[in-house]
């Protein structure tokens, strides 16, 4: 059964063999200086038009940066390595990955002006909430990139694009939010990176396992193989599950928010909740109303038990109301 699942995936023809692979991951294979130049040099551009499309709130920029993007190759390099049970030197280029990326968002977000709000920018609110959903999505990157490097007749790049837009936009924002003084969102933004990469590193250890990329004695190889799968994945579900949870919490509180805020403006001729968003434990309550509000005490009461005891509650408000202009005519 498993044979045949692994030719359906991989046929024999197609599979590349144990050294054709380790010539792929391996950084420290063939011409090093040229390697090691080429892969800082496209990681900090990459990680530079990253920076830029986080700040600018643009996805395209983003995917973009992903194509030139060489973080793939360590993560991926390490997956062979713990099949092989062989130093790749993978893990301390994936560090060194990590620090340049996460510097460079740093420096972009302190070279730019405080006029932007990190919570209203998609590319960031996405990216500091991880939950179970970026664990499947991780997982099934990781899985067609393993694949795609086992099989000759897929190009290279493909599984590369796929693995890099995992890690380095997390990594962007982390160092965005650490320059914009939010903790708090760089901590989220980092947990989706690690959970993102053990995944990876997981998924590339199952399939390169599968395939049969190993130097050692095939019974010890299966049964560190399973040890550091069992390792990795509860290393994954723990964080993700924990995010997931509070998610939700975070959703159920915002909608008791805007429902007890609706009822606080009731009694308000054209009063209107327009937003809930949360940062930590403060809730802000975007309302617009022609005139003056009701007394703020009436919210705070109704929203005793609904949210922690402690939160904290900042209405911003819109004045004006909504007027219906019409139909356009011809």
């Amino acid at each position: 059964m498993l044979t045949r699942l692994r030719d359906l995936l991989v046929p024999a023809a197609q599979r590349r063999t144990l050294d054709e692979l380790t010539a792929e991951l391996d950084l420290r294979s063939g011409d090093r200086a040229s390697r090691y130049s080429a892969y800082w040099t496209m990681l900090v551009l990459s990680a530079v038009i990253a920076a830029a499309g986080v700040i600018a709130d643009s996805t395209a920029t983003v995917i973009g940066a992903m194509i030139i993007a060489p973080l793939s190759t360590p993560i991926m390099g390490t997956a062979l390595g713990l099949v092989k049970r062989a130093k790749t030197g993978a893990g301390r280029f994936a560090l060194g990955g990590v620090a340049a990326v996460v510097t460079v968002g740093l420096l972009a977000s302190l070279a730019v002006p405080r006029s932007y709000d990190l919570l209203s920018n998609g590319q960031v609110s996405g990216r500091t909430s991880p939950g179970l959903a970026d664990l499947i999505a991780a997982m099934a990157t990781g899985l067609a990139g393993a694949v795609a490097l086992a099989r000759r007749d897929v190009a290279a790049v493909l599984p590369g694009v796929a693995i890099a837009i995992s890690l380095v936009p997390p990594l962007v924002v982390v160092g965005v939010c650490l320059g914009d003084g939010a903790p708090g969102l760089a901590l989220g933004a980092l947990v989706l990176f690690a959970s993102n990469a053990l995944s990876l590193v997981l998924a590339g250890t199952f399939i390169f396992a599968a395939l049969g990329y190993m130097d050692a004695p095939a019974g010890r190889t299966r049964a560190r193989t399973a040890l550091v799968l069992s390792a990795a994945g509860l290393l994954v579900l723990v964080p993700l599950g924990v995010s997931t949870a509070a998610n939700y919490l975070f959703a159920a509180w915002k909608t008791g928010v805007r429902h007890a805020a609706a009822e606080w403006l009731a009694a308000e001729p054209g009063a209107a909740v327009t937003g809930v968003r949360t940062r930590f434990k403060t809730f802000h309550v975007s309302v617009r109303a022609p005139g003056g509000l009701p007394p703020v005490a009436d919210l705070l009461t109704r929203l005793h038990g609904i949210v922690p005891d402690g939160s904290s509650v900042v209405i911003d408000i819109t004045q004006g109301h909504t007027i219906k202009a019409g139909k356009v005519r011809p």
